[in-house]
């Protein structure tokens, strides 16, 4: 197969669904961005990279840093992270404040909003209160020393985040956080608006398809671990269109609202994708469908 004319083919297929959608303007330096712009990278287990379109050109990660706070938790603590978060879909917006209340204060999953606070939470109390974990792994695995928080994009966040330091209150008033709400908030602002491009999140995430192993061979997880964040990915990863992400690409999958969106062919290989136009749900439009067409061709999709 001739993946580098596959993505090519890609980027001239989508380029109709580039300029539709809507940016997060609910973060207004992510309004700004243009919306004619798509990028995809797969990286291979063995570090072989294919890009095409703006793959190089970085952008803000945001929920699909969730997956790496995850991981580095699992790696460092073990499963007790799942007696205060859930595994379960939502079926609601990523954000929303209804089942947090409904059930306890415990989310419904690690990669809504409330869950990734929580995990967030723990992952401080596990890295010495350091709010850079994140950050330190993505730029191991990827190789690139000069991924960073995107300051303009954490700003805005912070200043226009009220219903996330709801959450955070409210978590904490149900006893689900161990460290105060303003360094847990600073914190998960921090790791979701750091910029990457395609390229580097499809080396960074390649753990999640050779069974935990690390760029260097050396173990981030068990294979158990990694099946269980794969699982989640796809049943909780792309919001509450999670149902409608499996049956068109067929993989697990991580979405963030900066229109990036990794895949992961277990075994294989990790694909990102980035337009900034979504849809409703929060999931970038050309993202999807590129997915779709590529597991469409390659037929490489878990089902």
């Amino acid at each position: 197969m001739d993946i580098q004319n596959l993505l090519d083919d890609i980027v001239g297929s989508v380029q109709p669904l580039t300029g539709q959608g809507a940016v997060a303007d609910y973060i207004p330096s992510l309004g700004s961005v243009r919306r004619d712009q798509f990028g995809i990278s797969l990286a291979t287990g063995t570090g072989d990279v294919y890009s095409s379109g703006d793959a190089d050109v970085p952008f803000s990660i945001q929920s699909i840093s969730k997956v790496f706070a995850l991981a580095l938790v699992l790696a460092r603590d073990g499963d007790s992270i799942w007696k205060r978060v859930f595994r379960e879909p939502s079926g609601n917006p990523f954000n929303s404040l209804v089942q947090l209340e409904q059930e306890d204060g415990i989310p419904r999953n690690p990669f809504i909003n409330a869950g990734a606070i929580v995990v967030t939470d723990r992952l401080l109390s596990i890295s010495a209160n350091s709010p850079s974990a994140v950050r330190e792994l993505l730029r191991k695995e990827s190789g690139n020393d000069s991924i960073d928080t995107d300051a303009d994009v954490a700003i805005s966040e912070a200043q226009h985040g009220h219903r996330n330091a709801s959450l955070a209150h409210f978590l904490a008033s149900y006893g689900n956080l161990e460290n105060p709400v303003d360094s847990v908030l600073d914190a998960y602002i921090n790791q979701c608006a750091l910029a990457m491009s395609c390229t580097d999140l499809a080396l960074a995430s390649r753990f999640l398809a050779t069974n935990g192993l690390r760029s260097d061979g050396t173990p981030l997880l068990s294979p158990p671990q990694t099946k269980r964040i794969n699982a989640v990915m796809l049943t909780c990863g792309t919001y509450d269109a999670a149902g409608e992400f499996a049956y068109r690409v067929g993989l697990p999958g991580k979405s963030g609202v900066g229109g990036g969106i990794v895949a992961v062919v277990p075994n294989n290989c990790t694909i990102c994708v980035w337009s900034p136009g979504l849809g409703r749900s929060g999931n970038s439009l050309a993202g999807v469908a590129a997915l779709d067409e590529f597991t469409s061709r390659t037929g490489w999709s878990i089902f």
